[in-house]
Formats: C-alpha cells, structure tokens, sequence
C-alpha cells in the first residue's frame, strides 16, 4: 500500500478514535432553589419540565425520617424560583403522622398531567407509595393516591415512557437488610400495575435509573453495597432483564440519576468516590459500558453533595439538583458543546 495512503487511513481511523474535539460542559446557571426555608434540612430533589417552566420537588423537615418531613416543590418561571411551598405530608390523623420520602416528578406526554410520587411511612424497610396528580402544572396537586401493595413505584429516579405507551418505573426493596432492585410497569393512566423481577446476582442494588437506546434497548444503573455502580440490560423492551453486573465506576453508595440525551449521549451523575459524598460528578458515555468524567460538579474536603436529579429540556438544556449539605437544593442548568 503506497506510504502516503497509508498515512490518510491511519490519520482517519485516529481521528474516529481519538476526536480532537472534546465535548465541554458549558454551566449556563448556578444557584440555590432557596436561601430560606421553613425547614431546616432537605433531600432527594426531583424535576421535571411543564409548559411553565422546570418544576422541583425535594422532602424537608427538621431531619431524614422525622416526622415532619413533607414534601415541597418549586417552579422556575422567568428565571426565577418560586417560594417552596408544601404539597404533600404523613399526616394520619390529629395525633400522629409520618415522615415523607423521596419525591419523583413526571409528566404524561399525552395529557400533560403531571405525577407526584413519594413515599410516607418510618423508615425505607416499611414506607409504601402514593402518588398526587396535578392538571394545571403543579399550581393544585389531588388528593393522595396509594399505590397497591407489593408496588412502591419510582423509588428514587424518574419513570421513562416507553413507545408502545407502558410508563416503566425503576424501583426496589430493602427487606431484612438485603437490597433488591426491580422494575415495575403501568399505562399512561397509572393503571395496571406489574412488577419484573431482576436477577440482582451478588449485588445489593437499589434506586435504579434508567437509560434508553436505539431498538428498545435500555439500561438500569443502581447504587449498591459494593462500592461500584451497578448495571442490567434489558433488549426487549423492559420485560426482560439481565443479571446485575458491575459497571467498573466505583461509587459511594448513595443516590444516583442519569440520562438519555437526545442526540443519544448518556449522562450520569453520581459520587466517583468509595467513601463521602463530598465529591459530585458528571460522567458521560455513548454506550452505558465506557464512562468518562466531564465535569466535576462539587469536589470539597468536607461536605455533602448527594442524590442528584437530571432532566433534558426540549430546548436541548440539561438541568440538574442535588442536595447541598442537606440543607439547600443546589441547582445547575448546563449544555454540552
């Protein structure tokens, strides 16, 4: 082969390897959801995109599992959020009520409804799921719906409509110390409720959330015991899954969120690290197996940077929350060029 076709080959194949370019993260918004609250911690923040603007919701209250802890939200409108105000509590009776967990918003791509999910009850081995439903962006919620028993919904991350109209929801228990991540499914009316178990192997997974790519292939990465993210694969559209295995990023076990980007990169955003939560980072891929870190959100000595949310606007931006030191909701709008 003449040298010099050799040289334009090896040049070409190089540069579809090695990209000269590289995607940059481009922060566009940093910011804090509140300076002032009437609580004094919060967590597990939530977002979602209405017609409005970008919709949030988190738990707070005087602390994790006291009773108090309600569920707030807050709207971005004209570049500005909204007062966080109160939508839904444990409250049972007079006498007694329960704390509230982990809010996940979603929005019915057909109606526009938008979902509340969370959980009420003492602790993760023994809350249940209930949902509130609004029609007019988030301005008045229903009144309290459960989810049937056995189902817990979303328990952390936000659910993925699939195209044949089956809401997929990424979930898991917590039973007797071992940890177990499932998927359960329903129509877009939140209605027939089915629950796919997943071979966890020797894994301890929790909080899966879920990416998609071309011909109904999807992905779940989860928290686990093990120090790693897991990762399961589904190839027929969700009713089927493969056993959990390590996806190699070492990991914390705390909470996790990622997402499919329309141009069809995967984002992920999670603590790189075995132990805190001080260091918060994005990590990007395009085929959910090779991830690289793109941008580091939070790298301190000290602090808590955890259980982060990440959406894609239709307008192509990102938007991301994360909990900041338990004691505001850190929001940050970017784009990657």
């Amino acid at each position: 082969m003449p040298y010099l076709l050799s040289l334009f080959l090896f040049a070409t194949f190089s540069s579809v390897l090695f990209p000269k370019e590289r995607v940059e993260v481009k922060i566009l918004k940093s910011e804090f959801i509140y300076e002032t609250a009437p609580f004094p911690s919060c967590h597990a923040s939530t977002l979602v995109e209405t017609p409005e603007g970008i919709l949030a919701s988190w738990f707070g209250g005087q602390y994790e599992r006291h009773p108090d802890v309600s569920i707030y939200t807050s709207m971005l409108k004209d570049d500005t959020w909204s007062t966080p105000v109160l939508v839904a509590d444990g409250i049972e009776n007079k006498d007694f009520r329960n704390p509230t967990w982990n809010p996940v918003l979603y929005r019915n791509p057909d109606s526009g409804q938008i979902v509340l999910f969370y959980k009420e009850g003492p602790n993760p081995r023994e809350w249940w799921g209930l949902y509130k439903t609004s029609d007019d962006g988030g301005k008045n919620w229903s009144k309290a719906i459960q989810i049937p028993p056995g189902m817990l919904g979303p328990v952390k991350n936000k659910p993925v409509a699939l195209p044949n109209g089956t809401i997929l929801y990424g979930s898991s228990f917590e039973t007797n110390g071992i940890w177990s991540m499932h998927v359960e499914t329903t129509n877009q009316n939140i209605e027939n409720w089915k629950k796919i178990e997943i071979d966890n192997g020797s894994f301890h997974a929790i909080q899966p959330t879920i990416l998609s790519y071309p011909n109904g292939k999807l992905q779940l990465l989860a928290r686990t015991q093990e120090d790693v993210i897991g990762s399961t694969w589904s190839i027929d559209g969700g009713k089927t899954w493969s056993t959990v295995e390590s996806t190699g990023l070492i990991h914390n076990n705390s909470g996790i969120d990622a997402v499919t980007l329309k141009s069809g990169i995967q984002l992920l955003l999670c603590n790189p690290i075995k132990d805190g939560r001080n260091k918060l980072s994005l990590l990007m891929s395009m085929d959910g197996i090779n991830w690289e870190e793109i941008h580091v959100l939070e790298d301190q000595p000290k602090g808590e940077f955890s259980y982060p949310a990440i959406i894609q606007a239709k307008d192509g931006t990102v938007h991301l929350t994360y909990t900041y030191n338990r004691e505001k909701v850190k929001y940050v709008a970017l784009t990657l060029e």
